[in-house]
Formats: C-alpha cells, structure tokens, sequence
C-alpha cells in the first residue's frame, strides 16, 4: 500500500468523520427547535465544513495522480490556519463554557481531533509552492467577513455564537475589541508560523542552486 494512498485514506477518513459530527449535531439542534442559521453562524462548524472539503478534494486529486495547483495550495492554507484558530480558541477561551447541547463526541472531533490532524497533515505534506504573507493576508478575508456578518446580525437580532463577541456580557464593544484585537493577532501569528513550517522541503535549497547556475 502506497504512501499517497494511506494519506488519501486518511484525509477522506476525516473529512467525513467531520461532516458526520456536523450533520449530527445539526439534526439534535433541528430537533430541539434550534435556528439552523444560528447553527451555521458557528465559525467552529463553518471552519469545519471548509477544511473537510479541502482534506477530501484534496485527496481525489492525489488519489487520480494530479499535482496541487496554487490555488488548491492557497485553500488548504486558508483550512490549516482556520482550524489552527478554532483549537486554540476553544482552549484558551471556551473550555470552561458551557456548550448545551454539543455531544462530547462531536465537540472533541471539531475543536481538538480535527484541528490537530489538519496541522499535522500540513506538516507531513507541505504544500508545493512557496506561500507568502500575501497569501496570509488572503486567508483573513473570510474571518474578516464573519466577524462583520456577526456583529452585524447580533445587533439586529440579539444573538452572539461566541459570548467574547456580544457586547452584552460586560465591557460592551470595548471589550470586544480588545478579543478581536487578540484573536486577530492570533491568526496572524499562527498562520505565519504555519506558513514558515509548512515550506516545501528543499525549496530553498533548489531556489539558491537555480540562481547560482551558470548562466
């Protein structure tokens, strides 16, 4: 068995698995009488539903032997630094919160397995190109765009998926402010971390020797 394959295996294995999580806990949400947008207004399950189609599409290519493309490198960049964030969220700032209705199981595969096997598959397979801070900031855009849909939205109606995001809990938009400050940072230095981690190996190596030739 190749090593290409076992890779596949292993990338479609959890995709599913987060997909399966997710439709899980939607229907207990839809039977308890819960807003499906407010389901899908979780940056967690948004995050979650991206990176499982970059594992699973990623690995049909592989699988049909085609070679990744920038943009699938950009994609795959953009799932690793956003389930980076949703781990390190969850652990610094929503451990001790209560979760309702989130089933344990689909909690530890959402906020800790997933996070971790899509950082660990960056590092064990690189991506092919060398990705930059403009790529970084490309990644930001989507983050930036939810944080105004939520804010927005949790103006008109009353709701906040995170309780850091809602003024209502004490400190009002300061104190949001100073979260988003921090969690903006946080993606920030994630993502350039990972980026550096996540160099094609010998990149440099044949990018010195190209420039060295003679000519």
């Amino acid at each position: 068995m190749s090593r290409r394959f076992i890779l596949a295996f292993a990338r479609i294995s959890l995709g599913l698995l987060a997909v399966v999580a997710i439709v899980r806990q939607l229907v207990i949400q839809i039977e308890l009488g819960f807003s499906v947008v407010n389901f899908f207004s979780y940056f967690t399950n948004l995050a979650n539903i991206f990176a499982a189609s970059v594992l699973i599409l990623g690995a049909r290519r592989a699988l049909a032997g085609h070679q990744t493309t920038r943009l699938g490198d950009q994609l795959r960049a953009a799932a690793v630094v956003y389930m980076a964030v949703v781990g390190v969220v969850f652990g610094v700032l929503l451990r001790a919160v209560d979760l309702g209705s989130l089933l344990p199981w689909v909690n530890f595969v959402l906020h800790v397995l997933m996070p971790c096997a899509v950082v660990v598959d960056w590092l064990l397979l690189p991506p092919r190109r060398i990705l930059t801070i403009r790529d970084l900031l490309l990644c930001l855009i989507v983050p930036v765009l939810y944080l105004v849909y939520v804010l927005i939205r949790g103006r008109l109606i009353g709701w906040y998926p995170y309780p850091f995001l809602s003024p209502d809990t004490g400190g009002g938009y300061r104190r949001v402010a100073v979260y988003i400050v921090g969690i903006t940072a946080t993606f920030l230095l994630l993502g350039w971390t990972l980026l550096a981690l996540g160099k094609p190996r010998g990149s440099l190596a044949k990018h010195q020797s190209s420039r060295d030739a003679p000519r």
